[in-house]
């Protein structure tokens, strides 16, 4: 998850890299990085949430127990 946040987080962000060359003429890179804001916030929530209740990712592991 923690990867998964860099992909996307300015500066380096190769996610938003490849974005940028695939958009049309007009948009620039800041907007880019602006728009992905949301995405890498509710990362950050699973993060914390994974991270102080492990109990949420080890559930279907403890299932196939």
């Amino acid at each position: 998850m923690n990867i998964q946040m860099y992909y996307l987080s300015p500066p380096f962000g190769p996610a938003c890299f490849f974005l940028k060359s695939v958009a049309p003429k007009g948009v620039e890179l800041q907007d880019i990085f602006v728009a992905v804001l949301p995405f890498i916030a509710l990362q950050a929530i699973g993060l914390a949430l994974v991270l102080f209740i492990p109990d949420i990712a080890m559930w279907l592991p403890n299932l196939l127990d």
